[in-house]
Parts: C-alpha cells; sequence; structure tokens
C-alpha cells in the first residue's frame, strides 16, 4: 500500500490555510460556560506545532494505516484543538460556533466517531497514555514500525495511577515510537520531585522539559533522537491558577 502520509509535506499542509496568529479568533468562536479556558489555552501552542511540523497526517490521510497518530487525553479542555484540527482542515471552522451545544459534532469531550481526525473519545482523565501505548503495540503487531504514536496529558492528569503502570511498560518494553508530550500548568496536587521528567527519565524513557510556549523549543524537544526509548516532553507553561486566558506568544520567542 502507498504510504501517503510520508508524501505530505509541510508546504502542502499549511498552504492557502489559517496560521497561528489566526488560532485565539478560531477558539473565540467556541462561547458557553464549559470551556475549561485555562485547560484549553496551555496546549495552544504545543499542538500547533505538532501539527504544524511534525505529525504526518492530513485530512485525506486521516485513515490511512500508515499515517501518526496523536490522541488528546486531556479531553476536558477542546477547544485549543478543536481550532487546530479546524485550521489544518479537518472539519470546516463554521462548526466551532456550535462548539457544546445539543446537535454539534463538538462536544465539550472529543467524541472520535464525530470529530473528523480524534483518533479516540477523551476527558475521563488517566486513560490516554495507556491508550497510546496499546496503539504502539498494535502497530507494531501490524508490521507498522514506521508511524509515530503521540498522547498529550496534563500535569494534573499523572495523579492517575493508570499513568504510571503505561509509563513503567513503556519504558521496559522500549516502545520507541511512543511520544508523551505533558503540559504542565502547575495544576497537579502534590508536583513531582525533581520535576516531571525525572518520573518518565525513572523508566527508562527519554526526557525533555521546555518552555511551552516557545515554538523552537518544542519542536526541537520533539524531533529529539530517542534510539529505542519512549520520548516524553513536558511543555511548561504559566501556572492554572494565575492563567487569565492568556494570549499564546508568537512562534519562537522565549518566555
Amino acid at each position: 500500500m502507498t504510504n501517503t502520509t510520508t508524501n505530505v509535506t509541510r508546504q502542502d499542509r499549511t498552504e492557502s490555510a489559517p496560521g497561528f496568529a489566526e488560532l485565539p479568533g478560531l477558539m473565540s468562536l467556541m462561547t458557553g460556560d464549559e470551556k475549561h479556558g485555562p485547560a484549553a489555552t496551555s496546549t495552544l501552542d504545543a499542538l500547533w506545532v505538532l501539527y504544524d511540523r511534525v505529525l504526518r497526517i492530513s485530512p485525506d490521510a486521516a485513515r490511512d494505516p500508515a499515517r501518526d497518530r496523536f490522541l488528546l487525553s486531556k479531553g476536558h479542555g477542546p477547544m485549543a484543538y478543536y481550532a487546530v484540527l479546524a485550521a489544518k482542515g479537518f472539519f470546516p471552522a463554521a462548526w466551532l460556533p456550535g462548539f457544546g451545544s445539543y446537535d454539534s459534532p463538538l462536544g465539550h469531550h472529543p467524541d472520535r466517531v464525530l470529530v473528523p481526525g480524534a483518533e479516540i473519545g477523551s476527558g475521563s482523565l488517566g486513560h490516554g497514555l495507556p491508550l497510546a501505548v496499546g496503539t504502539a503495540l498494535g502497530l507494531h503487531a501490524q508490521g507498522l514500525t514506521d508511524p509515530t504514536v503521540w498522547v498529550l496529558v496534563g500535569d494534573a492528569e499523572l495523579d492517575e495511577g493508570s499513568n504510571h503502570e503505561a509509563i513503567a511498560y513503556a519504558g521496559a518494553a522500549g516502545l520507541s515510537r511512543l511520544h508523551t508530550l505533558v503540559v504542565d500548568n502547575s495544576s497537579s496536587t502534590h508536583g513531582w520531585r525533581g520535576g516531571i521528567a525525572s518520573r518518565f527519565e525513572a523508566a527508562g524513557w527519554s526526557a525533555a522539559t521546555v518552555d511551552g510556549r516557545d515554538h523552537e523549543a518544542l519542536y526541537a524537544a520533539f524531533t529529539a533522537p530517542h534510539p529505542g526509548r519512549p520520548h516524553a516532553v513536558v511543555a511548561r507553561v504559566e501556572p492554572k491558577e494565575y492563567a487569565d486566558e492568556p494570549k499564546p506568544k508568537p512562534r519562537g520567542d522565549a518566555a
């Protein structure tokens, strides 16, 4: 079978499409009380860099077995995810104003049956990373060794024990196609001695901690080599309790 995803260039994916500067405007189309605003805005920069520069996936190849997989485990604040998917052409931006309404496919938690481009239904915390481990194992069992698997979790989500079973297994199994992006807005109950990255490193993962608003730092961390090991990137952003719908920085700016 022809691998259509590997033939999708960055220019092909972004030509005539909204850029990063348009994402806040797309997010502003989604209104309502149940928005989890800081949970969404904390992920916006990292999601954009992944979809714009790293992931080999496009609307035309959304069901290609050779595509990369992205799993949003932090599904309770999906507006940034929806904005990025709309910007990349997975569904019309005209869907965004209906966010959370009764007849809208864009629910407060993403539904893989309703949202084009979504790999899992999410929002119940602690499920995404174990599902990503299973996805990496399933791809390997099918002989699909080229696709990468990415999962985005929040730092507070690591309070759930299911994540640590997945972290321990993935490190021991050497799942080198597995990547975990942890968006750290200082909302976990206890935090981690030595930082979040040290938890992954102790289980045999490669890990990096970067400014979650610096696009070049994110890209470098996302694409760092990690032979024989899964890879974790901790993207640190402003603490949740002080986040008042922050405006993401332009690409490449440091904190």
